[in-house]
């Protein structure tokens, strides 16, 4: 017999109709001889009118008084399956998420889940019952008992660390959609539907624009090897599965505040190449990375930053033993760019040797403003410099001089409590092994982010730490960071200029921010765009299979779409385009990977 934990959203109990058809498949479960806990998101849109209510009463109601009307809908919603499973001959009982015993940090609106008291569950699972849970909320650990809510994804949340702390078998996400798709099938009509991915694959495409799996609850799954499985409420069809990594022993207690980083890895076999002043149009990247696909060289990290006039650096790293091909390749290109680029200067080729790249990793640094800023701070305070930044969801990378690495990697690991003896510290090579199957498997979309650029920030240890730290006191989460490679000299101080992007919401607040510490910091201009998307590709199977890249950037080319930023993890390649170019980007990626499926999927209004 299996323990399962499944979980309906709220098209899924929108209507009664569809109550009793969830409590239908419910029973079919029970029937085949497995205990089931259910938890479920209020029906279709009740929430979304119970804010709409708030705001007729206030225009700035109470988080603590929005936590209490929001967690109604759940109630609803439970009790009615519950009495339907009853009226199906099958015990069953309803419970809030305080008498399920999810116990939580007292931050309303927003909570983590800190532990979970099963024991309830448990004595009712032994009875035979199904327990129907409302998801998305919880209770404060404080001594008032107040009622929270988890916010966005909350139900997913609640779902997967109730798996995780019953050590169900499983956890089954019925949605609108029958599993993970290549993209958002709204978009794309023949995106294809994936009969697995892994979590790291998962957490990559948190932007995905079905956004069918809270990267909360995926993250949890990581963290204690929850088998996820996301499925149609519709149809019998498998779904998708989610495969978790073997999890490292991990304590119940701060299920959802555990350290954010997980491991630290570092490969000192690296070497930089860097085209600064290349024209600022369509093609260009495609033209490089083509040409170095060509000649089967695998390259690692990639950033292009911001625009100077009509003009950006782009620059990436090799392996060692191949930085002499690549080198010859970037200088054979340099003269074609040359005469392509009307402007003063010429594009020039820049190489550096001894250095390394190390990198911070783990699913819960997702959302948590300050994990890039700490990382920062801590290779200031040990006096290492950074060449270059990249980022991900679930990975920060700098480049620094190899002389630091040693340094580097012990203060980092003492920073983030990771033990330097076993799987904590990862050497290099290790984080470079390949997935199996095809290199992408989907493309992903942001259209709720804007870029903000500093020019001329003085280039010293310390100076990224100070900027990040800023926004990670205002609570502002930072996604994609570029640091140019040009560097400009003012009034004797070398400078370069950082670009990254935030979410729209925090852009005005990061900006007030930074022009504060502007003069006190001697920054130059703060500049902001809020008119761009970023589209992403994704795949485990991407590692060690040159030319992926550049099959990105020049179906980007093809339609005339200009990159404005690149940032690169092993498994991720991200780009920023115009915003107005957002759906001809993506279409033409997925198309360009031959990601199309043969059946066409419809998503429920």
């Amino acid at each position: 017999m299996a323990l399962i934990v499944q979980k309906y959203g709220g098209t899924s109990v929108g209507s009664v109709e569809r109550i009793a058809s969830v409590a239908e498949r419910v029973l079919k479960t029970v029937k085949a001889g497995n205990s089931v806990v259910v938890v479920v998101s209020a029906m279709g849109k009740t929430t979304d009118s119970l804010v709409k209510l708030a705001n007729q009463i206030s225009t700035n109601p109470s988080r603590r008084e929005m936590d209490m009307l929001l967690s109604t809908g759940e109630q609803v919603t439970i009790a009615l399956l519950s009495m339907a499973l009853q009226e199906l001959g099958q015990p069953a009982i309803s419970l809030t998420g305080a008498q399920v015993g999810i116990v939580t940090e007292a931050e309303h609106t927003r909570a983590r889940i800190l532990h979970i008291q099963p024991e309830r569950v448990e004595r009712h699972l032994k009875d035979g019952k199904v327990i129907v849970v409302a998801g998305f909320q919880g209770i404060s650990s404080t001594s008032e008992l107040e009622i929270t809510t988890l916010g966005r994804g909350g139900s997913d949340t609640s779902a997967v660390a109730i798996a995780a702390a019953l050590k169900a078998n499983y956890c089954e996400i019925y949605t609108d959609v029958p599993g993970i798709l290549t993209t958002d099938p709204r978009l794309v009509p023949d995106a294809q539907l994936m009969a697995e991915i892994t979590c790291d694959e998962m957490l990559e495409l948190a932007s995905l624009g079905a956004k069918v799996l809270h990267p909360r609850a995926v993250e949890i799954a990581r963290n204690y090897g929850v088998e996820l499985v996301v499925r149609s409420s519709w149809t019998d069809e498998p779904g998708t599965r989610v495969i978790s990594p073997t999890p490292q022993p991990r304590s119940l207690n701060d299920l959802e505040i555990a350290r954010p980083v997980d491991g630290v890895e570092f490969d000192t076999d690296q070497a930089r190449v860097a085209l600064l002043r290349v024209p600022d149009r369509p093609g260009v990247a495609a033209r490089l990375f083509g040409e170095i696909a060509r000649q089967n060289l695998d390259v690692d990290l990639i950033i292009q930053s911001i625009h100077e006039g009509n003009t950006n650096d782009i620059a990436f790293t090799v392996a060692t033993p191949i930085l002499k091909r690549a080198e010859a390749v970037a200088t054979a290109i340099a003269p074609v760019l040359r005469t392509a680029n009307p402007s003063p200067g010429e594009a020039e080729v820049m190489v550096q040797q001894q250095i390394a790249k190390i990198s911070i990793v783990g699913a819960g640094m997702i959302g948590r403003p300050g994990v890039a800023a700490q990382m920062f701070a801590t290779l200031s305070d040990a006096g290492v410099n950074i060449l270059m930044i990249s980022t991900s969801e679930v990975k920060v990378s700098c480049v620094i001089d190899a002389t630091d690495g040693d340094r580097a990697i012990e203060a980092l690991c003492q920073a983030f409590e990771i033990r330097e003896q076993g799987s904590g510290v990862r050497g290099q090579g290790e984080q470079r092994s390949g997935g199996a199957g095809e290199p992408v498997r989907g493309v992903a979309l942001d259209l709720n982010q804007a870029r903000l650029a500093i020019r001329q920030v003085p280039d010293h240890p310390g100076m990224a730490a100070k900027l990040f730290g800023l926004l990670a006191e205002h609570n502002i989460s930072v996604d994609m960071i570029i640091q140019s490679q040009r560097c400009h000299v003012i009034d004797g101080v070398p400078t370069r200029d950082i670009a990254f992007t935030v979410a729209q919401i925090d852009a005005e607040a990061a900006q007030k921010t930074l022009e504060q510490a502007a003069v006190e910091l001697k920054w130059g201009e703060i500049i902001v765009d809020s008119a761009i998307a970023k589209v992403s590709i994704v795949g485990a199977g991407m590692v060690g299979q040159p030319g992926v890249a550049a099959k990105m950037f020049a179906a980007l080319a093809q339609h005339q779409i200009n990159i404005q930023m690149i940032a690169t993890s092993e498994i991720k390649i991200s780009a920023v385009v115009a915003q107005d170019q957002w759906v001809t980007a993506l279409q033409a990626i997925h198309a360009a990977f031959e990601l199309a499926g043969s059946d066409k999927i419809e998503v429920p209004a």
